[in-house]
């Protein structure tokens, strides 16, 4: 496990954006539980976010692909609207402790 940030470095209802081992990521914290998910769009296979750490939709309830605009469940990963509806984002094995938030980025 890869020490993503301290806890405090990801506000609810927040996402962030982070590099880690060459591979691209995006977390977010949603319910009091962190979402790991490789920032790579099933679509087209680009980054999602339209600026630095920007991957939520206007209400905040969804990870928004900034090129297509497809949607997806924060909790799963899954796209529910857009060019790649059926499909999902990868997700990555995550925990969180006191220190912070680690995942799995397979070394």
């Amino acid at each position: 496990m890869m020490l993503l940030c301290a806890p405090d470095d990801l506000a609810e209802g927040r996402s962030r954006g982070f590099e880690r081992n060459g591979r691209k990521l995006l977390a977010v914290r949603k319910g009091g539980r962190v979402f790991v998910y490789a920032n790579r769009c099933p679509h087209r296979g680009i980054p999602l976010e339209w600026l630095p750490d920007q991957f939520l939709d206007a209400s905040g309830s969804l990870i928004q692909c900034a090129t297509h605009g497809a949607l997806f469940l924060i909790e799963s990963g899954e796209c529910v609207a857009g060019p790649c509806a059926g499909q999902s984002l990868q997700a990555l094995v995550c925990r969180e402790d006191a220190q912070g938030i680690w995942v799995d980025v397979g070394e």
